[in-house]
């Protein structure tokens, strides 16, 4: 078990293996797929937000998106896909990925992310639900599992309801 990733940026050296990395940790390509259309739109890609974690010998683990969406026409961004390849799940690859990428929009000066997710994972980084920011999805799901994060809490947080980039389809 590895418990030190190695987390950097993605560099077009990557794409393969973070393609790759999609198609073992999901049931379809979808995921896979989704990563390539949001790479492909200036609108929603944001240089420097997608992040990998791969082992001290180079190998690709983990991955973790950041990209552009809005909240009543505020930018915000989305957290997702992330992904793990299925030899490397529940061993600190995915949290370092997304803690890289958090890290890496701190830096940048963004302060809201987004994610739709699993309610017992994303708190660890900070997320709590949406609905506590006034902050709702185009879309009916439970309460718990659309989350928002303040990357700095002296910063106000627009409310209102989710546009997210045209590659997620809703």
């Amino acid at each position: 078990m590895t418990t030190s990733w190695i987390t950097r940026p993605e560099t077009t050296a990557d794409l393969a293996r973070i393609r790759e990395v999609n198609l073992a940790a999901f049931p379809s390509a979808h995921e896979a797929d989704l990563v390539e259309a949001l790479r492909a739109d200036p609108e929603a890609w944001l240089p420097g937000l997608s992040w990998v974690a791969e082992t001290a010998d180079g190998e690709l683990a983990g991955f973790a998106l950041l990209t552009r969406c809005h909240v009543d026409g505020e930018p915000a961004l989305t957290l997702g896909p992330c992904a793990v390849s299925p030899e490397h799940q529940r061993t600190g690859a995915g949290s370092a990925a997304i803690e890289g990428a958090l890290r890496a929009a701190r830096e940048q000066g963004e302060n809201l992310v987004l994610v739709l997710g699993h309610a017992e994972y994303y708190p660890r980084f900070g997320f709590t639900p949406a609905s506590g920011f006034g902050i709702r999805p185009p879309f009916e799901v439970e309460d718990k599992y659309m989350m928002a994060l303040a990357l700095d809490p002296a910063r106000p947080v627009p409310t209102g309801t989710i546009r997210y980039p045209a590659a997620f389809g809703v």
